[in-house]
């Protein structure tokens, strides 16, 4: 890539050797400022925690057995196991008798890879056949394997998918829908592939006929197939943007029958090799495969999913149909049937409507119905609707809506799975807070009750005494009130002994951040007498698309004027000083930490930016950065305009600045470590106190194992007790 004059630093986006030595250098500086006694007693304890073997196990059920994936320090890389239904629920962890099926940690040193566990996806209804995603270094790229289950090894001449992004899900024992790099053209401008196929065992890969193809300037295209029984059905869609999906009904025996993909009568394979190869009229062929497909009628901009003989979606904007208008963020039902048909209002029945302070978070089905869990005021709240057409008793022919909320602490979050939706009506549930580890619950759910029972919890990884948690509320430059949760020691919160703060964000792409228990961070910070704060800013999903949706594109700002606003509030109410202060965000949250060190870099005594967002005007042709145009526009328009005020990359002024630690990986190919690099670059040109760690492997996730998470996480909270005033 050629150094040009408006981007002096556009070589280190290249992945070469080169950078890799300049890289490598600045990662053995910062190593050598932070890695102190203090750093190595902290890795320690981090390791410790990360390593235990008394995790809270939890796990799928698939038939009779329970699946699991399990770290610890003598398997960092993981373990994929199972263990008996009535062991998992009737035994003491400790005690559960697990059957290990894979050791990733070994497959990796017997293959000279270093795999990262994805997902396992089991064949229903025998089980006894898996597809096994692995990640080489983390990265979103993957291989997918053919597993078999019983005899613990993968099935040599079985399905694989090649290297890409991409996956590859299970029809039936002898035919899987992939979706991956099948060579040039295949895959869209956002590096995701644009078809996906229809694979038969037996039969060459590149002359599987295809049953959705998008355009290169889709996100994705792919498909699913549901295996519900009696409601079987092949669903594809096209990803237009991040947020405008166009879903189908495909008919599976026409796709086969639009392209035989060159079988001879035997259904053996005789296709020629090479990409796309098949045989016949291509064009009647494409013809032939569209009538296959038949759209669901429905908001493209909705999320959409099929339960039983239903279509459920969910609205991020406003929909009027017959002249009804049914508002943004509710949750509604439909006749699958009408979807196809084309609906009517009065096909139409509505499970939730939000309020000002309610949102809708998550659903996930049961053999009975639904369970969707509400925020309110960034509280969660369980509601469960049954389904009237698998009512036993017959009597019930609409869906309602009754609440089944547990009795939880006041910040508690109840996260609600199903055990298995195909065939009971039982739920996992786990309740957790910034300060009490996770419980694992286990029941049915009805429109009477949710009636779980206990079965085990986490144990505690920090010293939470004298601590609390609180939700507090600060003003945005625009008025609006913006919540955030607090936790630390009494006496800080109460403004009477101000402490060291670490405020962390994120506000993008509708994601809600919630209390949850996160022991690391409790071990090396909050029981060292720190202050850990989650801001709810815009751009999330809080208070449902409204909330996301005000920080879109031009309005970007908002997002940064809400962060900056509870940083400013930590300080009035005495809880923490500016010299004390840090903030900390990943990826999104990175693009947020480099517009607080640009645009507000008064309010704070550190910043740590990691896997981050920095490059407003590059992003787009970088990776996956294509994707994210809906949420922050494109750059190559006139949308430069605006998109330039929060480009940080090219709003670094002459400061001063607080220090910054940005961390990335090699092998992120999601967001491009060439953000972090380019920036570290530029501010240590201005003199500016910048340190860069970038990690050889880890993906987005930016660690790859229990060793690389312990050593970044150690590494951030040493360069905030280095550089933040006590």
């Amino acid at each position: 890539m050629t150094k040009t004059p408006q981007d002096p630093f556009i070589h280190l986006e290249d992945i070469n050797d080169k950078n890799h030595q300049w890289v490598t250098k600045q990662s053995e500086r910062t190593l050598d400022e932070f890695g102190g006694e203090s750093f190595e007693d902290r890795r320690e304890a981090l390791t410790e925690i990360l390593s235990a073997k008394d995790k809270l196990d939890m796990g799928t059920k698939r038939g009779g057995w329970i699946y699991n994936f399990h770290t610890d320090g003598d398997h960092p890389r993981g373990l994929w196991r199972r263990a008996k239904v009535e062991d998992y629920l009737s035994k003491e962890q400790s005690k559960i008798p697990w059957d290990v099926l894979l050791d990733v940690g070994k497959l990796g040193k017997k293959e000279d890879e270093s795999w990262v566990f994805q997902g396992a996806r089991l064949l229903y209804p025998t089980y006894d056949r898996a597809l096994i995603t692995l990640s080489p270094g983390g990265s979103d790229s993957n291989v997918v394997r053919e597993f078999d289950v019983e005899k613990k090894k993968f099935v040599k001449g079985g399905f694989v998918k090649p290297e890409s992004k991409g996956s590859m899900g299970w029809v039936d024992r002898d035919t899987v829908i992939i979706s991956a790099d099948f060579g040039e053209g295949t895959m869209t401008d956002s590096g995701y592939p644009r078809t996906a196929r229809l694979w038969k065992r037996g039969t060459k890969l590149d002359s599987a006929p295809v049953i959705i193809e998008g355009e290169t300037s889709d996100v994705v295209a792919g498909a699913s197939y549901d295996q519900t029984p009696g409601h079987e059905r092949l669903i594809a869609y096209r990803a237009i943007d991040f947020r405008t999906m166009v879903m189908y009904d495909v008919d599976i025996d026409a796709v086969l029958a639009a392209d035989p993909a060159g079988q001879d009568s035997a259904g053996q394979d005789s296709a020629s090799t090479g990409d796309f190869a098949s045989t016949g009229d291509s064009a009647s062929q494409d013809a032939a495969a569209a009538d296959a497909r038949r759209e669901l009628l429905l908001p493209r901009t909705a999320e959409v999913g099929a339960v039983r003989d239903w279509a459920l979606l969910t609205l991020r904007h406003d929909w009027t149909l017959d002249g009804e208008t049914f508002t943004a963020g509710s949750v509604l039902v439909l006749p699958y049937s009408s979807a196809l048909d084309g609906p009517h209002a009065a096909d139409v029945q509505v499970l939730y409507t939000p309020t000002e302070s309610t949102s809708f978070l998550d659903v996930t089905g049961t053999a009975t119905g639904l369970v969707l869990t509400i925020l309110d005021n960034v509280k969660t709240r369980i509601l469960f609707a049954a389904d009237p057409h698998v009512d036993p008793t017959g009597e019930v022919n609409e869906w309602s809506l009754v609440e089944v909320t547990p009795e939880v602490a006041e910040f508690g979050t109840v996260t609600i799975a199903a055990v298995d939706p195909l065939e009971s009506a039982d739920v996992w549930m786990v309740i957790s807070d910034f300060l009490t580890p996770s419980s694992l619950y286990y029941g049915p759910v009805s429109s009477q009750e949710l009636r779980v029972r206990k079965l085990r919890s986490a144990p505690a990884r920090f010293d939470a005494e004298g601590l609390e948690i609180r939700q507090l509320w600060a003003e945005s430059k625009d008025g609006t009130n913006v919540p955030y949760f607090v936790v630390g020691p009494t006496l800080a919160l109460d403004g009477k002994q101000p402490a060291r703060t670490l405020l962390d964000g994120y506000g993008g792409f509708e994601v809600s951040r919630l209390s949850s228990y996160i022991a690391t961070y409790g071990k090396v910070w909050l029981e060292e007498g720190g202050v850990y704060v989650v801001a709810n800013i815009r751009g999330g999903g809080e208070f449902g698309p409204r909330w996301h949706q005000a920080a879109l594109k031009a309005n970007r700002n908002k997002a940064y004027e809400d962060f900056a606003a509870v940083a400013q509030d930590l300080v009035e109410r005495n809880i923490t000083r500016v010299n004390g202060l840090a903030a900390i965000g990943g990826s999104n949250g990175g693009l947020l930490m480099g517009n607080m060190y640009t645009t507000y870099p008064e309010l704070f005594g550190a910043i740590v930016c990691r896997v981050p967002l920095l490059d407003m005007k590059r992003y787009s042709h970088l990776l996956a950065g294509a994707s994210w145009m809906e949420e922050y526009g494109n750059p190559d328009t006139d949308d430069w305009e605006f998109m330039e005020q929060y480009s940080a990359y090219h709003n670094v002024g002459d400061g001063p600045h607080p220090p910054i630690l940005l961390t990335t990986s090699t092998r992120d190919d999601r967001v491009h470590p060439g953000h972090a690099r380019k920036f570290h670059a530029l501010l240590e040109d201005k003199g500016f106190e910048t340190y860069l760690y970038e990690n050889t492997e880890g993906g987005h996730a930016g660690a790859a194992d229990i060793d690389q998470q312990a050593l970044m996480t150690a590494l951030v909270f040493s360069f905030l007790d280095e550089r933040l005033a006590r």
